[in-house]
């Protein structure tokens, strides 16, 4: 409740962001998070690590994961799952690769090996003249290798164990951010 009152005083009315993602056998779902861009804002389909779209409120929430944290809802709907995939949206979906497209049988997830890593991919993205195109050419395949090395072993253990690294990714997050103040 906290978040949502931060968000709405901070960035106007619309504390929530939906947007269509795709899901298990390629099926259309609402995704819901915390607003963290202005909105109306043009931009490519990717979000770079600086983009000049995201509030001051949004870069913390981002940086804390706690932007996410709505897409408990899209868990419990059973859009996604705890761990899996990183959901895409449709039109950088429609532009996989072929020999990537089986992904998208698989249920996406609120945190995964790709969510652990998209601090990392969104810097790669930043000063790139077609920032989609780096993400479908070479983003793209590293994540889909890393789902696929998922997705093979995906036990309960290997759920556990994600979901206690995205604790320890969120926590890095508030320990890095109380050190740079």
């Amino acid at each position: 409740m906290l978040l949502a009152v931060l968000v709405r005083v901070t960035s106007g009315p619309r504390v929530l962001f939906r947007q269509p993602r795709i899901g298990a056998g390629e099926v259309e779902f609402t995704l819901y998070k915390f607003r963290s861009m202005r909105e109306g804002g043009a931009g490519p389909g990717v979000t770079t690590g600086a983009d000049p779209r995201v509030t001051r409120t949004g870069r913390l929430l981002r940086r804390l994961s706690l932007d996410e944290l709505p897409q408990l809802w899209n868990v419990l709907r059973g859009d996604m799952t705890l761990v899996g995939p990183r959901p895409e949206v449709p039109e950088l979906a429609r532009r996989y690769p072929r020999e990537h497209r089986w992904v998208f049988r698989h249920r996406p997830g609120l945190t995964g090996p790709c969510q652990l890593r998209s601090r990392t991919y969104a810097a790669q993205l930043d000063g790139r003249p077609d920032p989609e195109d780096y993400y479908l050419r070479v983003l793209v395949p590293q994540r889909i290798a890393l789902d696929r090395e998922f997705l093979a072993h995906a036990t309960t253990w290997a759920v556990l164990r994600y979901v206690g690294r995205t604790l320890l990714y969120v926590a890095a997050a508030f320990r890095d951010r109380g050190g740079a103040s």
